[in-house]
């Protein structure tokens, strides 16, 4: 599971903002989490839960919220 899909399923951001930041990483060369946490969108300990969610999502484990 992507990042930007684990953060608007948790509700950390909306469908919109992730849309909105992609499209400006893609003129940047800023990691998706940086610029989230940069732009104040989320905090660095919300990145840092889902980042580990993801792990865990793309090595098969369940992750139960």
């Amino acid at each position: 599971m992507k990042l930007g899909q684990i953060l608007v399923r948790k509700k950390l951001i909306s469908l919109s903002q992730l849309e909105q930041i992609l499209t400006f990483q893609s003129s940047s060369s800023k990691k998706l989490g940086e610029l989230l946490v940069t732009q104040r969108l989320i905090e660095e300990e919300d990145l840092q839960q889902a980042i580990k969610e993801q792990y865990w999502r793309d090595n098969g484990f369940w992750v139960i919220d």
